[in-house]
């Protein structure tokens, strides 16, 4: 392994003409061109050059037949989890998938039938809904609950009445969560579990963010808090978020529980999936193996971006409130107090602020009057988005403070 070279987290590197989903399809999106995008979630910042070493090695070759993981890849990945969750994980439980969206959608087919009730927390990462809606199955929300200092939590209780009144038997967790932010406690997760246990229901648990946690906090594996509960658990797992590996297309799902393990397979197979690309195995690989000096400086860059952020809207925008970020690298902001109607602060935003932010409607009705800023970008580039939305402001004079 080589010493890492890619440090330098405020250098920009232009994306356009890239076939960058996040740059170059604004126009076809109803953007403007030349919109500043923070959107989509994956991250401007060039990925650990001990990645990029192991794939131009793997390029060198030359050949790029079917390919699978060997040994070396699942001690990468174990040491991983070992090192970063205490959690000892078995070889068998194992499932490679492209992505977890595709892995949440195979969960639907192998987990309901169509007309089942499946239950999400909203505001919450959209392909959670359209997973299950285009897959034939009915959406239940319970919904998070924003607490006075702007946090969420868990009403606990609507929780449990809408298993039973749906008798719903899939739940999709989200953990840590996208948009709101929110680090489940051990206590959380616990008392959702035991809920769950108790109802019967199965969880798929996308905890695709999990590196990404802020201060004193902690990611705890729903599988790993007990073991009844690894018994229930999908566990959606992928480099992709924090080595910035998401056209790479590489997840990796843990199965305890060898019914649900089949079951879930069975579905892969049905869709005539079946090795992951060949580079994405190696980068994979390489990530959990040599990238631990790239992600603790990309994380450090990020958790100072936030701050950043926060601390320009509290003393430039003090209407716009900024949620707590306990994790992802996405701030969940909330507009309301401006009092503009839905259609009104997209215009401002996309229009007069030329920003391509992800509008809060599309978590679910719950995220309406929000915005979710992704703040894994140079400084510099954050910064000028902060001054063009108060610029906006200004010129359309909306209350600023």
């Amino acid at each position: 392994m080589t010493q890492e070279r890619n440090l330098d987290f405020d250098a920009i590197i232009d994306r356009r003409n890239t076939d960058s989903l996040k740059y170059d399809f604004a126009e076809k999106r109803g953007m403007s061109k030349n919109a500043l995008c923070l959107w989509v979630a994956d991250m401007d910042f060039p990925t650990s050059s001990c990645i990029l070493d192991a794939v131009s090695e793997r390029v060198a070759h030359g050949i790029f037949g079917y390919t699978e993981s060997g040994s070396g890849y699942i001690e990468a990945l174990a040491g991983w989890m070992q090192s970063r969750y205490q959690w000892e994980i078995e070889p068998e439980w194992v499932v490679k998938t492209p992505g977890v969206v595709f892995a949440l959608a195979m969960a639907v087919k192998a987990f309901s039938k169509e007309g089942d009730a499946i239950l999400i927390q909203q505001p919450v990462y959209y392909p959670f809904a359209e997973v299950i809606e285009k897959n034939g199955r009915k959406v239940v929300s319970n919904d998070l609950v924003q607490r006075e200092d702007g946090s969420y939590g868990i009403d606990f209780d609507d929780f449990e009445q809408k298993l039973i009144q749906e008798n719903i038997s899939l739940f999709f967790l989200c953990s840590p969560h996208n948009p709101v932010g929110r680090v489940w406690t051990k206590e959380e997760l616990i008392r959702l579990g035991e809920i769950c246990i108790k109802h019967q229901v199965i969880v798929v648990s996308d905890e695709i963010h999990a590196d990404f946690v802020f201060g004193n906090r902690q990611h705890h594996v729903f599988a790993n808090l007990r073991e009844d509960f690894a018994d229930i658990s999908i566990v959606c797992t992928s480099p992709g978020k924090t080595f910035n590996l998401a056209g790479l297309q590489v997840s990796n799902i843990f199965i305890p529980n060898r019914t649900l393990r089949k079951r879930f397979t069975t579905q892969i197979q049905a869709a005539g999936y079946s090795q992951l690309n060949t580079l994405g195995l190696v980068a994979c690989e390489a990530a959990y193996r040599y990238g631990a000096v790239w992600y603790e400086a990309m994380l450090a860059y990020v958790e100072e971006n936030i701050a950043f952020l926060k601390n320009y809207i509290k003393k430039e925008l003090p209407k716009i409130k900024v949620t707590e970020t306990e994790g992802t690298y996405l701030v969940w902001l909330d507009f309301r107090e401006l009092g503009l109607s839905e259609e009104k602060q997209e215009e401002l935003i996309a229009k007069h602020a030329n920003l391509w932010l992800s509008k809060g409607g599309t978590f679910g009705r719950a995220g309406i009057g929000f915005e979710r800023v992704n703040v894994a970008c140079p400084r510099s580039i954050l910064e000028q988005a902060l001054c063009q939305l108060k610029e906006a402001m200004v010129k359309l004079e909306v209350q600023v403070k």
